[in-house]
């Protein structure tokens, strides 16, 4: 049963002549009918020129119920481009929106939903959209076929740079980007769900409330403003009562269930792993500017343990001369302007259509007083049910258009092939109808084939990803009934999927349309250009010249032509060309097997999706952001100066009144540790908890130590290599209970580590039970170093707590602090008795302060990461500058660290010969000969008189300090055979700051090797 309510004629002068006058400005507007309201007027402008349109429109609708036909120009030809389709499939009306900062390129005015202020500009032109000097390439045509840029440009070579280039990037692109930053905000959100519904037409509510009623979590997804898909562009009648109200009633029902929820303007555009999904929500662009704090756009992470996509499908044309002129447009959109938002495409619309859906639009024209110039079919035989349905508009059958006839203002006749002659007939705008394409794209992300239906004349899902169904019109299931009934059966079947149940309910009543075709690809007996890929100007003529050239493949053709390949990814052109490719490969013939020519596979996303989206708020500081450990508001207090050392904002010294540097402030802080006690935050250092069963034979495989056998109380130093035998990183790993352990790393490696674990852990050893999380923001962490030490810590914890007894060496344990929960190592990088007591965060400020005023009465002091380093560099320990991805364990002098009983990540690697040869540079300790000398890290090691080149470079400084205990400059460096060479005197060369400094070669160890000092 059909319904005309939806609707009606233009309105008439008071002769009958049936001209349109203007309804608040909009020509184009029927006197009634659509979706939209009338009650309320938007103004907007395109290219300047002030327009109006009503709340539920488009800007593609509001072009139109305007009378703006011209709205762009092509990529490469610069032709005249009107409105060809009503969804995010269009391929021609791109255009910037908005101004300055918020200027968004290439965006579908099809997609746009129209609000009071919009500003819209047209693109891809130069002076004007009317008169565009780029045209010219028309002229050119013939030498700008498809590969022609791997053809010309060749000579002379010189004029590449010079010339050739900067004109072929300045005619590039489509739109233009602001260049300013953008002054919106991105949100990423996560979702979890049951079943996850994509796409609101008829198939998608039937799912989402098959699923809804049941009990599952659903979350339904709709890229669109409104719910309905199609039932909102059709005057089909469901259970009695239009789509458009059965819809409503649909989405009234789905908002009242508490585990159910809509995301309008949301489209899923990727399918991933592990039943996840991507979408894009656009939250404020509808509107001129978002609120404080609102986001422009927010990326969704969805996380569904089972999907039914019901995307539906797309039409598309068929090639044929001039078929790309402004006012041609595919049929269904030529309904939905009608339907949807009650706008007349034309006043003579001719439908060239090889489908029956195509004559549903003739009848949707006839029946909103519209003026049918004529029904062309290439069928010969038509349903006399489908003739009826058009009234008295001319039907021609067994005919098809050959070339349309038309400018810049729109198409004004065509010709037609009928009984082997050629007929003009005129027309202001031709609806075209070549078939459906199903949208496989989500249902192939993740690798699996469509599979070709000749039924249909089009590719279907196939093989799915897991948990995913697919139903209605992106199944095959073309006609209404067909999918409701397949939504519902697969709603019901995802949510028992998930374990929920509900009574058997029946199907929503619809009557089955007819939905036959024949296929028809190209009309070969045009004239002008036939377009097969709008956006991108590939021509029937360019999949011709692949053929002959070679490039018969699907993928060949795509990159030959760039078919597929603009910002439409060939939703309307896709199977349009391969179809034409496949004819021409079987001869010309009728027998065209597109199962065995297949298609071009989709990949993510599906849709456009801005890059600010997918950044959210990781830019500008917020891309690196800074972090602050816990004692932050203490150590500004305390008047520190900070440095940014990877992540983090860190304490790198104390300045005192008096001090006129920073090595003063430094040289003291080093001598108080060396002399009474201080105190360090090491917060930012790297903390990895690792639990399981097989915690300790994991450790065991990414160090190049033994930790399965460490004691539970007890730490252990260790390396760890990367898969190529270099060293990754150092740290100590604390066993806490029998399957416990906490690892720590350097600052800056913390997250890299954390990364190598996950793919050890995932890639290499899924079957080891451990799990492992980052805790580093969770723990406040300070060292106590000094010969005072002990008393510091007497102070806090009472001296049973820390006695050599009780707290030995490379100790550790659990305890409380003032009542609250601590761990307690004995670790020492100072060379001094020390160590290191963590809290939870949320107590760090306070032992900040505890520590401080334990430490002042010992005569101690703070100290920050200068001194950290300068003291780390007299106990030869190595740091970043040192772990910089070029050196070896044995480089470091840990050789004696890497276990020959067992294997661990890297060991292979690590035993190749220029790895494990003598002469390779190992880590050696300078100092100048002369102790009034400074050393700067980065020079070149050379031997005493040898020329300073390449050739004989020897090695290099990595770290340097002045070292307040020795009175002078000392240094960490790699030098050829440097164990040998300890006593010998060499060059630190310098050329960059003009330094050229005699110094010693000693051990890396300058201070205390024996270790007597932090056993205390």
């Amino acid at each position: 049963m059909s319904h005309a309510s939806q609707a009606a004629p233009l309105a008439r002068d008071a002769d009958g002549a049936g001209e349109s006058r203007p309804r608040g400005g909009q020509p184009a507007r029927l006197a009634s009918g659509g979706l939209v309201d009338r009650t309320s007027t938007l103004h907007f402008t395109f290219d300047g020129r002030s327009l109006a349109g009503h709340p539920g429109d488009t800007l593609a609708s509001a072009l139109i119920a305007n009378g703006v036909r011209l709205v762009g120009r092509s990529f490469k030809y610069h032709r005249p481009r009107g409105i060809f389709t009503a969804g995010p499939e269009e391929p021609n009306a791109l255009v910037e929106i908005g101004t300055g900062a918020r200027r968004t390129p290439n965006t579908k005015a099809t997609t746009v939903e129209l609000f009071d202020g919009l500003q819209a500009v047209s693109q891809n032109r130069w002076p004007s959209l009317r008169v565009d000097a780029l045209a010219i390439n028309q002229l050119g045509g013939p030498f700008l076929a498809a590969g022609f840029y791997y053809k010309t440009f060749m000579w002379p070579a010189a004029f590449w740079e010079k010339v050739y280039e900067p004109l072929i990037r300045r005619a590039a692109g489509l739109g233009r980007a602001s260049g300013l930053p953008d002054p919106d905000l991105y949100e990423k959100s996560h979702a979890f769900c049951d079943v996850l519904v994509i796409g609101s037409g008829p198939a998608g509510l039937a799912a989402a409330l098959a699923a809804g009623r049941a009990g599952a979590r659903v979350i339904l997804c709709e890229d669109d403003f409104a719910l309905g898909g199609k039932l909102l562009a059709e005057r089909r009648e469901i259970d009695g009562r239009p789509g458009a109200h059965w819809a409503r009633a649909a989405e009234a029902e789905l908002a009242a269930m508490p585990e159910v929820t809509i995301l309008r303007r949301c489209q899923v555009f990727g399918t991933y792993d592990d039943g996840v999904y991507g979408a894009l929500e656009r939250v404020a662009d509808h509107v001129a500017t978002p609120r404080p704090g609102q986001p422009r756009q927010r990326l969704w992470r969805i996380v569904a343990r089972a999907c039914v996509n019901a995307m539906g499908a797309v039409e598309r044309s068929i090639a044929f001369g001039g078929n790309d002129r402004p006012g041609v447009m595919t049929a269904s959109a030529v309904r939905t302007y009608v339907n949807r938002f009650g706008v007349a495409p034309g006043r003579a619309v001719a439908v060239f259509t090889a489908t029956d859906d195509g004559w549903r639009t003739a009848a949707d024209l006839a029946a909103a007083g519209i003026g049918v110039a004529a029904v062309i079919d290439p069928r010969s035989g038509v349903a006399p049910a489908l003739r009826a349905s058009v009234g008295g508009a001319r039907v021609l059958t067994g005919a098809r258009v050959c070339d349309v006839r038309g400018g810049a203002d729109g198409v004004r006749a065509l010709e037609i092939l009928h009984d082997g002659r050629r007929e003009r007939i005129a027309a202001d705008t031709l609806a075209v109808s070549g078939g459906w394409n199903p949208q496989v794209a989500l249902a192939t992300h993740k690798g699996a084939k469509p599979r070709w239906s000749e039924a249909l004349q089009s590719f279907v899902p196939d093989a799915l990803p897991q948990g995913m169904r697919v139903a209605g019109a992106a199944n095959g299931e073309m006609t209404l009934a067909a999918c409701l009934a397949a939504g519902a059966a697969r709603g019901e079947e995802a949510a028992a999927a998930c374990g929920f149940t509900a009574a058997p309910a029946p199907a929503p009543r619809a009557d089955d349309e007819p939905c036959g075709l024949v296929a028809l690809w190209h009309v070969a007996e045009s004239r002008a250009k036939a377009f097969v890929d709008l956006q991108n100007d590939v021509t029937a003529a360019d999949v011709d010249l692949a053929h002959r050239e070679g490039f018969r493949s699907v993928e060949h053709l795509k990159r030959y032509t760039t078919l597929g390949m603009a910002t439409d990814q060939g939703k309307t052109s896709n199977v349009l060309g391969h179809a034409m490719m496949a004819a021409l490969t079987a001869g010309g013939t009728d027998k065209v097997d597109m199962g065995r020519v297949g298609t071009t596979m989709a990949r993510p996303p599906h849709l456009p999706v801005a890059i600010g989206a997918f950044a959210g708020h990781h830019r500008g500081k917020h891309f690196k952001p800074t972090r602050l450990s816990a004692a932050q508001v203490w150590a500004e207090g305390a008047g520190a100066t900070f440095v940014e050392t990877g992540l983090w904002l860190r304490a790198q010294w104390y300045p005192r009144p008096g001090e006129t540097d920073w090595l003063a402030s430094v040289s003291r802080e080093v001598r108080t540790v060396r002399e009474a006690v201080g105190f360090c935050d090491v917060s930012t250092l790297g903390k990895i908890d690792i639990q399981g069963a097989d915690a300790g034979a994991f450790l065991d495989r990414v160090y190049v130590n033994t930790f399965s056998t460490l004691p539970v109380g007890k730490a252990r130093y260790g390396l760890m290599l990367r898969e190529d035998g270099f060293a990754l990183d150092d740290g100590t790993t604390a066993r806490l209970g029998p399957e416990h352990y906490l690892m720590s790393t350097t600052t800056a490696n913390a997250a890299r580590v954390m990364q190598h674990l996950e793919f050890c852990h995932q890639v290499l050893w899924p079957d080891l039970d451990v799990a492992m999380v980052s805790v580093t923001e969770q723990w406040s962490q300070f060292s106590v170093a000094g010969p005072r030490a002990r008393d510091v810590m007497a102070r806090l914890f009472g001296a049973s707590d820390v006695s050599d007894a009780s707290l030995p060496y490379m100790g550790c344990r659990a305890t409380r602090l003032g009542g609250a929960p601590a761990r307690v190592f004995r670790l020492s990088f100072s060379g001094e008795l020390a160590y290191e007591i963590a809290v939870p965060a949320r107590f760090g400020a306070a032992l900040a302060e505890a520590l401080a005023e334990a430490v002042a009465a010992h005569g101690g002091c703070p100290y920050g990461t200068e001194a950290l380093g300068v003291m780390r560099i007299e106990k030869g320990h190595v740091a970043g500058n040192e772990l910089n991805g070029q050196t070896t364990g044995r480089d470091l002098g840990l050789g004696r660290m890497m276990s020959k009983k067992k294997d661990y990540v890297g060991r292979v690697m690590a035993e190749r010969p220029a790895l494990v040869a003598p002469e390779r540079p190992s880590l050696v300790g300078v100092r100048p000969v002369d102790p009034s000398q400074r050393l700067r890290a980065g020079s070149h090691f050379l031997r005493l008189g040898a020329e300073a080149s390449v050739g004989n470079d020897e090695g290099y400084l990595t770290s340097v300090a002045f070292s307040p205990s020795l009175g002078g400059w000392i240094g960490l460096g790699f030098l050829a055979s440097g164990p040998d060479r300890l006593g010998e005197r060499i060059r630190a060369y310098d050329p960059v700051r003009g330094g050229d400094v005699v110094v010693e070669v000693v051990s890396p160890v300058f201070i205390d090797p024996e270790g007597s000092r932090l056993h205390g």
